[in-house]
């Protein structure tokens, strides 16, 4: 019962009102209020008035600008990167290994046989351009020089250059053909290049090189891939350098370890890879001290002899470091380490940790990122490059409707190659060298927000020394081959040397340049400088603010009220029915009530004889029950209404 009359008494305040009107109400304002300057336009004369308002309004603008300002920068998500040092017992970092060439020679001969021809047939048209190569050609398989030949570019007329075909054909830069067996051109007056077509040689391309190196080596690389992607993964495993010849000795600090110690993975590049310390079925080994007697040593077999002539031109092993349960993408942030050599390599951690959303773009573990992660197969991490090597195959398979052999494959689909997709060599060449598709990618991709660098120290030495050379190669050799003769040689051995410089480790952390408290502090600077206020007079502004809002309602509530009623009373052409018209006419439809006539009638009724009431009473209703209003509380106590 209380609560009822506590809910109608505040309905009668809000139908009240505040009670004053909007001159009122502001004069009020600047009578109470905290704020130095609306007081000053109040109390003092005409002029000062003016004088006081201009400048409240002045000093009301810097605040509102400042705040904008501020608001702003804060709004803009800036961060403060510290850095700090500190000092603990680290896991060790996962090592990979690979030999520079990822297959070798002796196994995958058969494949390469009719491309290795052709590379020969090719060198000696660059290197001999007068001889005659009719025989020569009689014998290649140019199924696959077809596909996409190498060309020279004769540019000695800038006017009219000329595409010449290595083995004969001639091709003006106007995509018509003639034969012209009597021009030769030289490797130094021409431009090696590399066709590329589409749409059955209807749409052609040349992709230029300064040196006739990078032209076949590209070339040869190219047609590999497209061998390569016939094979199955399980014979390109086979085809690879097996652990137990690549991997000769290892050490980790003072325990022995074996190819047995190591996690086996398929790199397109690189072939057979070894991880060591990887972490995905074990945990993670701690390097007990910091040194280089505490590191990891390994001796390894490179096989120089057995490399693919054409395929690969650099000798050594390949290297990577990088955190537990990461996929190794050796080919971009791997180092070389040189055969004959001992290279030692210290190592510095770096820990970054970023700030996630709203202050920069990064993700915890992928799941936030629009593109398919390839590399899931593994159960590695997420990384940027994971992302942006799947993101690059989605749009292979998306504009040349196959997949690369250099990147996974995804589930239902199949690798490019000059059989089934003819045209793949060209879509590969425009897709790689798109502008377009890279900023894609990277802006569709984000950082990791947590992430491990490691700093490398390399130094180098020659390995092993003329001195010692004899006996070191007869030990491995009797290792390894069980032979009494040196089966190794100084250009196929590398020796690794990896150790935690120390264990001081920096940190780099990202923290909000701007939080809340600044924010405020400064809001709150400049309200306090410009006016004298504080958050109370904020409250006393939104309170006027309230109260304005409030009057306005009352004021639109009372406007439709009147409206209401005049449009009411222009329904009736004399005045008003009475209480009796309008019962009678409710309940007795056969009723109608006495219309005026136009114009007064004086002698109908007589000046003594009062008018008689239209209509018949009101009927008597048995069931109508008269109960008393609830008295209304008003404001003040003792009134009633």
């Amino acid at each position: 019962m209380h609560l009822k009359k506590y809910l109608r008494k505040c309905l009668h305040r809000l139908q009240k009102g505040p009670g004053y009107t909007y001159k009122e109400l502001l004069v009020w304002y600047c009578n109470n209020t905290n704020t130095h300057g609306p007081k000053r336009i109040i109390c003092e004369g005409p002029k000062k008035k003016a004088m006081w308002f201009l400048i409240t309004l002045l000093f009301t603008s810097l605040v509102c600008w400042q705040w904008g300002v501020f608001i702003r920068t804060y709004l803009s998500w800036e961060v403060s990167v510290s850095l700090s040092i500190g000092f603990k017992t680290m896991d060790f970092p996962a090592v990979t290994i690979c030999n520079a060439s990822p297959f070798q020679y002796s196994k995958v001969k058969h494949l390469l046989k009719d491309l290795d021809e052709l590379m020969e047939a090719v060198l000696e048209r660059i290197l001999a351009p007068e001889q005659s190569y009719t025989n020569a050609t009689r014998t290649l398989n140019v199924t696959i020089w077809n596909d996409t030949p190498l060309v020279l570019i004769d540019e000695r007329d800038p006017h009219r250059p000329v595409v010449l075909d290595l083995f004969g054909d001639v091709h003006h830069g106007s995509a018509s053909s003639s034969p012209a067996p009597e021009r030769t051109c030289t490797a130094q007056g021409c431009k090696v290049a590399m066709r590329l077509c589409s749409l059955n040689g209807t749409v052609c391309t040349f992709r230029n090189f300064t040196s006739a190196t990078q032209a076949v080596t590209e070339w040869y690389l190219l047609q590999a891939t497209n061998i390569f992607s016939h094979v199955p993964r399980h014979e390109l495993v086979e085809m690879g350098y097996p652990a137990e010849r690549l991997i000769l000795a290892c050490l980790f600090g003072p325990e022995p370890c074996n190819y047995r110690n190591f996690t086996s993975i398929f790199h397109p590049d690189y072939g057979n890879c070894y991880i060591f310390n990887w972490g995905m079925t074990e945990k993670a080994l701690p390097s007990a001290n910091p040194g280089a007697e505490f590191g990891l040593k390994l001796i390894l077999d490179i096989g120089q002899e057995d490399y693919v002539p054409f395929l690969t031109s650099t000798a050594g092993a390949r290297l990577l470091l990088h955190g537990q349960r990461s996929y190794p993408f050796i080919k971009d942030e791997g180092i070389y380490a040189m055969s004959g050599t001992e290279t030692s390599i210290g190592v510095l951690v770096d820990k970054l940790e970023r700030k996630g959303e709203p202050y920069s773009q990064c993700t915890m573990n992928g799941s936030d990122v629009p593109v398919r992660n390839l590399y899931s197969d593994y159960n590695t991490t997420y990384s940027i490059q994971a992302c942006i090597r799947s993101c690059f195959q989605e749009h292979m398979i998306q504009n040349c409707s196959c997949a690369h052999f250099l990147y996974p494959l995804p589930h239902g689909e199949r690798y490019c190659n000059n059989r089934e997709f003819p045209d793949w060599a060209y879509c590969y060449s425009h897709l790689r060298m798109s502008v377009a598709q890279r900023e894609t990618c990277i802006n569709m991709c984000k950082e990791s927000c947590n992430d491990t660098q490691y700093k490398m120290t390399i130094s180098m030495a020659d390995w092993p020394s003329e001195a010692s050379e004899d006996w070191i190669f007869h030990v491995l050799s009797q290792e390894r081959d069980q032979s009494t003769n040196i089966t190794l040689s100084r250009k196929g051995v590398v020796k690794l040397n990896i150790y935690f410089q120390e264990f001081n480790y920096r940190t780099i952390e990202e923290s909000a340049a701007n939080n809340i408290v600044w924010l405020l502090s400064n809001l709150g600077g400049q309200f306090g400088f410009w006016m004298g206020g504080s958050v109370l007079c904020l409250i006393e502004f939104g309170e006027i603010l309230i109260d304005f809002v409030w009057i306005t309602v009352i004021k639109l509530v009372a406007f439709a009220k009147s409206l209401r009623q005049r449009r009411a009373q222009a329904r009736y052409a004399g005045p008003p029915p009475t209480v009796a018209e309008l019962v009678e006419a409710h309940t007795n439809f056969g009723f109608q009530p006495d219309v005026a006539r136009p114009g007064p009638d004086p002698g109908t009724y007589p000046d003594e004889q009062t008018l008689p009431i239209p209509g018949t009473p009101p009927p008597n209703y048995d069931s109508l029950r008269l109960q008393p209003l609830d008295v209304i509380e008003s404001d003040s106590e003792g009134d009633a209404i």
